[in-house]
């Protein structure tokens, strides 16, 4: 039993999705991996189901049905994982935008003290590969945007490769997390710092995707650039105690 485990959403990922699973079980550390698929009509869930009877025991597959955003993904990856008692849990895409091999220093970091590991691209300047400067510059300048008005010190707010310790999600309330696209990141760090537990950002280098597709949307930007403000409002009439 390890007392890891990487939570991966899945929409439409079959150019990708063996290579991760593998990717991960290569590395040292014994991770399980827990993919949230909502109902990928390319066949993503199916190649799961073929690598579980390789992997057993190490491989496990939630599918939902219709595609409900990446935040409920999450929220039912997060209460799947504590009712099985893993102590570090893991966010992580698909697409190799996120190095597997960073796992590792991630779990180091809660492991020495950090109750939130973030992987972020802005703790050293600006550490992306392959994306138009159009999307790093909205990217860098909404985590300028989200500190200015949540007054938190994240440089990466935005980011969803991070490691969490089983206690902040036993103790922050999950059902409450409203946002489901990229302010569901924000939101959930938001909520980890007012909880006051210890947030640590691990400098990574984030590569685009090279196969598939993204899911950004103006919605999904829409809901953050308004929600933070809204997040931020709400807090003032909320207590956080743990």
């Amino acid at each position: 039993m390890s007392d890891s485990i990487v939570i991966i959403p899945t929409y439409n990922e079959k150019e990708n999705i063996e290579k991760i699973i593998r990717k991960v079980f290569s590395l040292s550390f014994p991770y399980h991996i827990l993919i949230i698929d909502d109902g990928s009509p390319d066949g993503t869930a199916d190649i799961v189901k073929r690598l579980q009877e390789e992997f057993h025991n190490r491989l496990f597959l939630e599918e939902r049905t219709g595609k409900l955003g990446l935040g409920t993904a999450y929220i039912h990856g997060f209460k799947w994982c504590l009712k099985r008692n893993y102590e570090y849990i893991f966010e992580m895409d698909a697409d190799f935008s996120h190095n597997p091999e960073d796992l590792v220093r991630l779990r180091e970091a809660c492991v020495k003290g950090a109750d939130l590991a973030i992987g972020s691209r802005y703790i050293k300047g600006v550490n992306v590969v392959n994306w138009p400067m159009k999307r790093v510059l909205i990217s860098y300048f909404a985590s300028g945007y989200v500190r200015f008005i949540t007054g938190t010190d994240i440089r990466d707010a935005t980011a969803g490769f991070v490691c969490y310790k089983r206690k902040v999600l036993e103790t922050i309330p999950l059902d409450k997390i409203k946002f489901v696209g990229y302010a569901f990141q924000i939101e959930m760090k938001f909520t980890t710092l007012k909880y006051g537990f210890q947030v640590v950002e691990v400098p990574i280098i984030f590569t685009d995707r090279t196969e598939g597709t993204s899911k950004m949307s103006t919605k999904i930007f829409r809901e953050a650039f308004f929600g933070v403000i809204q997040m931020k409002v709400s807090s003032w009439f909320r207590k956080y105690d743990h």
